[in-house]
């Protein structure tokens, strides 16, 4: 089995829940591959606003700096449905010059319509923007230690 198919394993201080809508599911009944992506948006912006106690994209500083996404991944492990809740863990799981990762497990506890389960987990990169230069930016540090005193550890460093 390849690093890229292996389960996601350890703690998930942040979790974001979503209720399925009728419209995230395709012709077969369950969630739509392409609005996994969305989760994912949606738990890294709740987790961002519970570091730093601001939305993602508010603050003095949002007028100055951004991140965007430069890469995603995502294994799915079981389908989800309309009428489920899911749950978005969401950790902060390393940082680089420019460049930090994000890691997410979707799971659905159990429901009428399905079984306790792991529905899918996957990563993405984002890159740190200057927005009045229009330009690729170092990680800020005050931002790293938000995220390290929120998770309570060290961010592992890469190199990039």
């Amino acid at each position: 089995m390849s690093h890229d198919r292996e389960q996601m394993t350890g703690e998930f201080r942040y979790e974001h829940p979503i209720e399925v809508r009728f419209v995230d599911t395709d012709a077969l009944g369950h969630v739509n591959n392409a609005v996994y992506l969305s989760y994912f948006e949606a738990a890294r912006a709740g987790y961002y606003a519970s570091v730093s106690g601001e939305p993602f994209g508010t603050g003095e500083r949002a007028a100055e700096r951004t991140f965007v996404i430069a890469e995603a991944h995502l294994v799915y492990r079981a389908p989800a449905f309309f009428g489920e809740t899911v749950i978005v863990g969401c950790r902060f799981s390393w940082t680089a010059r420019s460049s930090f990762g994000i890691e997410y497990r979707v799971r659905a506890e159990e429901s009428p319509v399905a079984p306790a389960r792991l529905i899918a987990d996957g990563r993405t990169t984002q890159v740190m923007f200057d927005l009045n230069h229009n330009r690729v930016m170092r990680v800020p540090a005050d931002l790293l230690a938000l995220f390290e005193e929120y998770e309570g550890r060290e961010i592992a460093r890469r190199a990039r």
